[in-house]
């Protein structure tokens, strides 16, 4: 088959927005969902969920996250994977616990789950600059470190903040270059198609998710070269995607509010070639430097990021205001969807009870 933007669109959404499935299914097939604090209306990982999870409610998947097989963890950026990709990105390399470390260490141990604010309590209250440039307590830089090394879990939330236990060494013995061609296709597939230059940029970030993993640079032209890669080149842009990949392509007819970190929009270079204008995601752009909101949200129609939406919702009260930037879509279809989306919003941010 003969590519064309239309038809790498329809590929990147049929791999992508599969019918809606159980939490825990919707997870595995993604393969890793990206978590952000921001709540406007909701986090990245329930506004990426609403749209693969049956029946998704704001707040379902850190209620059900005990109960599931999932962690979190950092791949090509922090968020909630399953186990299969969580043992790939493990081990990460060793080094001796400093005695700050091992105290922290052993009080989890023994208070499990536990709260950063109980170690706090033991350990006493200091600060030290986060990677944001802000300021972290030290007990939290403490656990979030060991929970990198691997030898602690976030347990659950309570409320957004992770409770930690001692995690369980559970890594299969694979070879690291069998690992690597893991991770390459696991990236693909989550973007697929993406261009071969997004892919060698997002595997760059493997040097934090598994440091000791080699080959990061020539992965890419391994897979292409043993055919575990197809590609085709448009617009001189030469895209990949894993070879085994079925696309069940069935037209797309409902109107979607995206998340900024959905696997269709988090690839900014793609975005803006499949579709024709750049997403900017402003939260952290000055107000008066913003041209689509402090948290717009990309609006698809059909096959089209036809605009983005602004979200407000106080008091139970929803306002969605839409901004466009292809023609306003005038059809009885397009309105129709567009208020049966913003109602799937409406009952998503309905938390159920138990998930305050």
């Amino acid at each position: 088959m003969k590519h064309t933007l239309n038809t790498l669109r329809q590929q990147a959404i049929a791999s992508s927005l599969f019918p809606p499935t159980s939490l825990q299914e919707a997870i595995e097939r993604l393969g890793f969902v990206q978590a952000d604090p921001i709540r406007v209306p909701a986090r990245a990982q329930d506004l990426i969920l609403r749209h693969r999870v049956n029946n998704y409610r704001v707040g379902d998947l850190e209620n059900d996250y005990p109960s599931l097989r999932l962690e979190e963890d950092f791949l090509y950026a922090y968020g909630f994977m399953p186990k299969s990709t969580w043992q790939l990105i493990h081990p990460r390399p060793e080094s001796e616990l400093s005695a700050a470390d091992r105290r922290v260490f052993d009080l989890v141990a023994s208070n499990p789950p536990i709260h950063p604010r109980q170690v706090e309590a033991y350990l006493g209250r200091t600060r030290e600059i986060n990677d944001w440039g802000g300021y972290s307590t030290g007990t939290t830089r403490t656990l979030q470190a060991l929970h990198y090394r691997g030898l602690l879990r976030v347990a659950r939330r309570d409320n957004g903040i992770k409770l930690y236990e001692l995690a369980i060494h559970q890594y299969p013995s694979v070879d690291p270059a069998e690992r690597l061609r893991q991770l390459a296709l696991l990236i693909t597939t989550i973007f697929s198609p993406l261009s071969d230059r997004s892919l060698r940029t997002i595997l760059s970030h493997l040097a934090r998710a598994s440091p000791a993993l080699d080959g990061r640079k020539s992965i890419v032209t391994q897979l292409l070269k043993s055919g575990d890669l197809a590609h085709t080149i448009v617009d001189g842009v030469r895209y990949v995607w894993p070879a085994s990949a079925p696309v069940d392509y069935t037209p797309n007819e409902t109107v979607r509010f995206l998340a900024p970190f959905d696997p269709l929009v988090w690839d900014r270079q793609r975005f803006e070639h499949l579709w024709g204008w750049l997403y900017r995601f402003e939260a952290y752009t000055p107000p008066a430097k913003r041209q689509l909101g402090y948290y717009a949200l990309p609006m698809l129609w059909r096959d089209e990021m036809i605009g983005w939406v602004n979200i407000a919702n106080s008091a139970g009260n929803l306002a969605v205001e839409p901004g466009f930037k292809k023609d306003v879509p005038l059809e009885d279809a397009f309105l129709h969807e567009f208020e049966a989306e913003v109602e799937r919003v409406r009952l998503f941010l309905q938390k159920r009870p138990g998930n305050d």
